[in-house]
């Protein structure tokens, strides 16, 4: 079972980042487009719409990610004094009456607006106009991530509910904080407040 959960976590991480590289793409995007704008005076009609189809992919697609990482917001000033089964058991109602719910929906409504899109060939309502359903199957496509993401949440919910604490999982680039980065570098307090003085002592000669 552990080996499943992580297998998931590794898809929707690997898909995180590759995705996220459209960042990159929308940030060059909208460089070029201001320098040609108004340097070159020749802008391009149908940057915007490019610029909205890269964060939407960006955005959309980075969800599963966010959540294999336990990455959204959550009222941690309370969810964190929780013992690790009260946690799950309020994530699991909260998985179960909220967010599976909303995923099939998001996933129905998506596959339809998404086909309806292809049957029309749509494009995009600009000067220069680019095909737009290709974008739109990034929604059916998103929350299939998401749901497969989400079951797994919900196995580690019921697993920590059984025995207490939570189940591991695939960890990603995070940020550090001074605590972390304390306990990597084997560093103490007392060894910070010992250089302190002997700088001080060096200041003062």
């Amino acid at each position: 079972m552990q080996n499943l959960l992580l297998f998931v976590d590794k898809v929707s991480t690997y898909a995180g980042r590759f995705f996220s590289w459209s960042i990159v793409g929308l940030t060059l995007l909208i460089s070029w487009e201001v320098f040609s704008r108004y340097i070159l005076n020749s802008p391009h009609a149908w940057a915007q719409d490019v610029q909205i189809m890269l964060y939407g992919i960006l955005f959309m697609l980075a969800g599963a990610y966010t959540l294999a990482q336990a990455g959204h917001v959550r009222g941690d000033v309370l969810y964190g004094f929780f013992e690790p089964r009260t946690q799950a058991t309020i994530d699991l109602v909260l998985y179960i009456v909220f967010f599976i719910p909303g995923i099939f929906a998001l996933a129905y409504a998506g596959w339809i607006y998404a086909g309806e899109s292809w049957a029309i060939r749509e494009n995009t309502f600009s000067p220069d106009p680019l095909p737009l359903y290709p974008f739109k199957f990034m929604i059916p496509l998103a929350a299939l991530f998401l749901l497969a993401q989400g079951i797994v949440e919900i196995a580690r919910c019921v697993i920590c509910i059984r025995d207490g604490a939570w189940p591991s999982r695939v960890e990603d680039v995070e940020e550090v904080d001074v605590d972390k980065l304390k306990q990597m570098v084997h560093v103490k307090d007392e060894d910070i407040a010992q250089l302190d003085q002997y700088v001080i002592k060096q200041e003062s000669k």
